[in-house]
């Protein structure tokens, strides 16, 4: 079987942090983005083992004397799978939080992929066996100088928030394309950046939607550069699982793969809010990882869609779109935000509607950081504000009136006296309940 070793790249760190922002790769070759559809991904038990670290050979760096690990007998298993079915592998990952060992493999040629599945789910050895599955992103008094064009900014009322919150420390995984490291508005908040999709550090610099994300959600205040993001202190955490379709194009792809390692190098990093500004269909092996994620606290915030649609994940669309189930709204169009070199523009769609919800988090769990997804999407929900006579489709999140209500005291701007509160009328999540 072919293994793939880690690559890991260590960068020169930012200026104003000591942190160097690594960047970690177990990449899928061309052919998998290409023809997603002649592979599979394949789950086995694992029981305990660990292996001794050395360089390279996990994305929690050097911190630990020894690993998780595939055991002998789930090596030996997923090798009889294959030689069985006429499968390939492609790579492989133990997955720790679901104590499995998962592959990616390859079809044999002219083979049915749906027949093969079915038989796969009734094999006793398989604990999971599904498509590798596509996602693509969704596409849409201070003294920096292009804060009066921040639209989302005004309309969520985040200057009145950040007299009580600027969102400090709270670690924020992106988990999106790569994003420019060196941007000067991102100076000192990227804390962490790993590749799961290639060895190109380059690219990842270049990379425009996570660059975009970035802004909106930590963008450096007060530094006469730019624009101010809705958490300007929060840390942020770059996760590469998807790769542009085009140069200086926003459109990219990811697949249940690269998800699936993001995520829990989210989970080993510690991160509080994971922002998944992408669609795609319902995947149960990241289902599986995003329910224990929620188990262990982490707040999910994803752009609607049936992949996004689950309990405990809090759901955003943008607020010039349609109604969308209990999706909570921000502004989605023409929001000011950050491009790769150092440059700004404008971006559009519930992806950057997606990511000013993320700040908006990190700026309540700064104030209280044992705030459930439950109670997180109640307090946004209940505090977000539209204009008198308008649909529940504009009822914004309100960054400041969550703020003051989740501390009890406080207030915000006479602005909020020409508004009226409203629940948004939707249906709500079991869980969110």
């Amino acid at each position: 079987m072919r293994r793939w070793a880690p690559l890991l790249v260590l960068l020169a760190a930012a200026a104003c942090s000591n942190t160097p922002v690594r960047i970690e790769s177990r990449a899928l070759s061309d052919q998998v983005a290409r023809s997603p559809e002649q592979y599979i991904v394949a789950g086995i038990d694992n029981d305990s083992g660990a292996f001794i670290a050395r360089a390279g050979s996990t994305p929690r760096g050097y911190d630990s004397i020894a690993a998780y690990g595939p055991s002998h007998t789930a090596r030996q298993m997923m090798s009889a799978v294959e030689a069985e079915y006429g499968l390939r592998e492609v790579s492989a990952w133990p997955i720790e939080p679901l104590h499995m060992h998962c592959a990616v493999l390859e079809l044999p040629k002219g083979a049915d992929r749906t027949a093969l599945l079915a038989t796969l789910a009734h094999d006793q050895r398989i604990k999971l066996a599904q498509p590798l599955q596509s996602f693509a992103t969704r596409t849409g008094a201070y003294n920096d100088p292009y804060v009066d064009l921040q639209r989302g900014f005004q309309q969520m009322d985040v200057a009145d928030a950040h007299p009580w919150s600027l969102g400090d420390g709270v670690k924020v995984a992106i988990i999106d394309t790569g994003a420019d490291i060196n941007h000067p508005d991102l100076l000192g908040n990227i804390v962490a950046a790993a590749n799961f999709v290639d060895d190109d550090t380059l690219k990842f610099q270049h990379d425009r939607h996570g660059t975009e994300m970035a802004g909106v959600i930590a963008a450096v205040a007060n530094n006469r550069q730019g624009i101010v993001g809705i958490a300007p202190r929060a840390h942020l955490m770059l996760f590469k699982a998807c790769w542009q379709v085009e140069p200086d194009a926003d459109a990219a792809r990811c697949n249940s793969f690269t998800l699936a390692r993001a995520l829990v190098a989210a989970f080993d990093a510690h991160a509080q809010i994971v922002n998944l500004s992408i669609a795609g269909p319902a995947d149960p092996l990241l289902n599986q990882l995003i329910h224990e994620g929620l188990r262990r606290g982490v707040l999910f915030v994803g752009a609607t869609g049936e992949f996004m649609h689950q309990p405990g994940v809090i759901e955003v669309a943008s607020a010039d779109g349609p109604e969308s189930g209990s999706a909570l709204y921000a502004p989605g169009t023409e929001i000011l935000t950050l491009l790769p070199g150092g440059h700004y523009d404008f971006a559009s769609g519930d992806s950057i509607a997606t990511a000013q919800v993320s700040g908006v988090l990190a700026l309540l769990l700064a104030k209280n950081a044992a705030l459930s997804a439950a109670d997180a999407y109640r307090l946004l929900r209940d505090t977000s504000l539209r204009t008198e006579g308008t649909g529940a489709a504009t009822a914004l999140i309100d960054a400041c009136a969550a703020v003051v209500s989740l501390m009890g005291q406080g207030s915000c701007s006479q602005r909020a006296a020409s508004l009226q509160k409203v629940a948004v009328q939707t249906a709500r999540p079991a869980a969110l309940r």
